[in-house]
């Protein structure tokens, strides 16, 4: 099939959303509707994410976020109206300084570790760094295993030359039982590229609406690499639904589309509030 232009892929996109079925170049699979708190097999991990995520971290730096700002009980009540409302996955990053409130929500079973997949990220590069990070990860949000860890937030292509170094303690303790799967977030469309063909990648965090806001590229370029890359077997996540907030009066656009790519495993969105996520739900609900 000769490649679409942008105005094409979104008329394609649009169609097929509209009658149910995905954009997705694989077999499609026969399945029942998928609701927030539905479970997916994250790529060949065994994970098994909810549909939906939460973020930890909207528009966060030195470890501070909008969910920080909050402050700490309204953050814990957050996190812990996710889990009561079927959310089964939690994005943090060692940048956001979210480890800590994870762990507060998790006190007392009012979070069961063994129900939930904890996703974090690592922003260092060296590996003695690295290995310091997994260790300290596991202590700040008491645990002895991490279930997703990236490198953080890679912006140019050749990373699996430059960081092979901290990849291999990424693997190492991957193999001790630490962390169940390795891969990595992208800021760049060469990186992505990158992310999709390399063997090591387990999980890939992606930027993608129908937009293109706040992507790595045009969305008609992008899906066609998350297809290439959940064909292969690798498990998606799907971030910046709402383009860090520039979107949100096209939310149910957004969730329509990306819900509907069948190489889209969940999605993570950083609610602040608990009303957010009842309101994150019942769109999501009406549109998967």
């Amino acid at each position: 099939m000769s490649p679409l232009n942008r105005r094409d892929f979104m008329k394609h996109t649009a169609a097929i959303a509209a009658t149910g079925m995905t954009v997705s170049a694989t077999a499609a699979r026969a399945e029942t509707k998928a609701t927030a708190d539905s479970r997916r097999t994250l790529g060949k991990v065994g994970l098994t994410p909810s549909r939906l995520g939460m973020g930890t971290g909207t528009r966060s730096w030195g470890k501070n976020s909008d969910q920080i700002k909050q402050g700490r009980e309204q953050f814990i009540a957050t996190l812990r109206r996710a889990y009561d409302r079927g959310i089964r996955y939690f994005d943090m990053a060692d940048i956001y300084g979210s480890h800590w409130y994870v762990r507060e929500a998790m006190k007392d079973g009012k979070m069961p570790r063994e129900e939930i997949m904890l996703l974090t990220k690592t922003w260092s590069r060296e590996p003695e760094v690295v290995k310091a990070d997994i260790e300290r990860y596991r202590q700040e949000l008491a645990t002895d295993h991490l279930d997703v860890v990236l490198l953080h937030c890679l912006r140019e292509a050749g990373w699996t030359d430059r960081f092979k170094p901290a990849m291999d303690v990424l693997s190492e303790a991957k193999a001790a039982g630490q962390i169940k799967a390795l891969g990595v977030s992208c800021h760049d469309f060469g990186a992505l590229k990158e992310a999709a063909a390399s063997d090591w990648v387990d999980v890939i965090l992606a930027r993608v609406n129908p937009f293109g806001v706040k992507m790595d590229a045009p969305t008609e370029e992008v899906v066609p690499v998350l297809e290439q890359a959940h064909a292969s077997g690798k498990g998606i996540l799907g971030m910046k639904i709402l383009g860090e907030g520039e979107i949100a009066d096209k939310i149910n656009e957004s969730l329509k589309f990306v819900l509907n790519l069948d190489c889209v495993d969940a999605i993570n969105i950083g609610f602040t509030k608990p009303e957010e996520i009842d309101d994150a739900i019942e769109r999501l609900n009406r549109f998967a």
